[in-house]
């Protein structure tokens, strides 16, 4: 048990950092963020927007009684990330060698284990309450 502890723990530092690592960029409006989001027609609200919605997930993820909902919202915003990079954007974005894309498959690989760990939050009531 304390082994699956220390990997859950593992799983969500590991996606926490990467989302709030690239919080400086979006927020910042470095080049390749602005690049990004212009590629997509949404700078910079979807840029602006997309960074609060991955520091709030990596807020959720951190705290343990909501780390499935902070998990499903990254799932969301990878699967989004990743969907983009495969249809518009390209593996490899301004010289990358890939980066972002790996960062973007690592963040949703590790929501995805953390979602999958601590689903029974969602879908089991309190003891204590009423049926």
């Amino acid at each position: 048990m304390k082994s699956k502890n220390i990997i859950i723990w593992i799983l969500r530092l590991t996606a926490a950092i990467i989302l709030l690592q690239t919080l400086f960029f979006k927020f910042t409006a470095a080049p390749v963020s602005v690049f990004i989001f212009s590629q997509l027609n949404m700078e910079p609200w979807g840029r602006i927007g997309t960074g609060i919605a991955e520091l709030i997930a990596a807020i959720l993820i951190l705290y343990p009684k909501t780390t499935v909902y902070g998990a499903a919202l990254g799932i969301s915003l990878m699967a989004g990330a990743i969907f983009f990079h495969l249809t518009k954007l390209g593996i490899e974005v301004e010289n990358d060698s890939g980066k972002l894309f790996a960062l973007a498959i690592v963040v949703f690989l590790s929501c995805s284990i953390l979602f999958l760990a601590n689903y029974k939050r969602l879908v089991s009531k309190p003891s204590n309450q009423a049926s």
